[in-house]
């Protein structure tokens, strides 16, 4: 059984580029699949991705592939059942004990987390993830919270980047406003 319930699509609005992305409900879980094309420092960017959870929206693995200007860029993520992390069989410390993923050229791996902990009123809640270093082939520790503000908007923060917003968030759990980053449509089933 593998059958798309909502899908999304992304205007970038800090460069030039746009996402769309399915989310697949599948017998043993949940699957992002997706396909960000930007402007990445004057080189155009094509990365097609798939983020695989389980029932309980706990990342299990990951695929990227795709291109940065003339060079090819395709790496394999896997988390393991004690919280460890690989990326092309390489271990991974800095992500250790993260349970979702965060790919940060697209919006679509944060309804990971807003699936998974369901954000409510008046608590914020801590959301560390597994951060791909952009171009980099290494995951980081990304820290970010959510806390529910209203019925389909939440504040975010993710210190690191400076970065504090106010997300709108449709009912599948896709942001369809991520200030200054991201503004797009999402549908559901």
């Amino acid at each position: 059984m593998n059958e798309i319930v909502a899908t999304a699509f992304w205007n970038r609005l800090d460069t030039e580029g746009h996402d769309a992305c399915s989310l697949i409900r599948k017998a043993e879980g949940w699957r992002l699949a997706g396909c960000a094309v930007f402007d990445h420092q004057g080189k155009p960017c094509r990365l097609a991705y798939c983020v695989d959870c389980d029932t309980e929206w706990r990342t299990l693995a990951a695929n990227v592939r795709g291109s940065v200007g003339f060079d090819e860029l395709a790496f394999d993520v896997e988390r393991k059942t004690m919280g460890d992390w690989l990326l092309n069989g390489v271990e991974q410390s800095a992500a250790r004990g993260c349970v979702d993923l965060d790919l940060g050229f697209t919006p679509a791996t944060n309804l990971i987390a807003i699936r998974r902990l369901k954000p409510h009123h008046d608590a914020e809640i801590p959301a560390p993830a597994a951060y791909y270093l952009e171009f980099s082939l290494e995951l980081g520790l990304l820290e970010q919270t959510y806390r529910r503000t209203g019925e389909t908007t939440l504040a975010y923060a993710s210190p690191a980047f400076g970065y504090a917003a106010e997300l709108t968030v449709s009912p599948s759990g896709f942001i369809t406003d991520y200030p200054s980053l991201w503004s797009g449509r999402a549908e559901g089933r």
